[in-house]
């Protein structure tokens, strides 16, 4: 499948069977593919980047590469996002503007664990209609009593991008 063309909108991504990392943000659970994760640190000092948006908290030196670091709890609106000892950040790695991938890391309240999913497991997003923003979910995964909702951090970076 062919790229869209600059300016067009990019087609939202769907959830696809496989492994992924689960997360906490607030007392919800979500979760990315584990291919795109690179690594999980603890929080460390982040370095303010002046005229951002309230969700990019700035950036860290993370063996000699600087990387950007946003706060999803802040990105997806949630109440009170207050850093405590299971904070982290997740270091991803996202298409870069230019070609190739560059490090994007974000803030999650605390890591779960690595989940398979069968295409059985997964559901579209639910239609919430036009009050709330779906497009960084690629679905739904059911699991036992609970659902995790599975974000594209791909197209979180690319929002990012575009309005900083």
């Amino acid at each position: 499948m062919n790229p869209p063309a600059p300016g067009q909108p990019v087609p939202p991504a769907t959830a696809q069977p496989g492994k992924y990392l689960s997360f906490t943000l607030g007392h919800e659970s979500y979760g990315v593919p584990v291919l795109v994760v690179r690594e999980i640190i603890r929080l460390c000092p982040i370095t303010p980047v002046a005229s951002m948006p309230p969700h990019v908290r700035g950036v860290i030196n993370l063996r000699g590469k600087v990387i950007p670091v946003v706060d999803l709890r802040i990105r997806f609106g949630l109440p009170d996002p207050v850093d405590h000892d299971r904070t982290c950040i997740v270091v991803a790695q996202v298409p870069a503007a230019g070609g190739g991938s560059r490090p994007y890391g974000v803030i999650v309240d605390g890591v779960e664990e690595v989940t398979a999913y069968a295409a059985d497991d997964l559901v579209p997003p639910p239609d919430f209609g036009t009050a709330i923003d779906t497009r960084f979910i690629t679905g739904m995964a059911r699991s036992g009593a609970g659902v995790t909702t599975l974000i594209d951090l791909e197209a979180i970076a690319r929002a990012d991008r575009e309005h900083v």
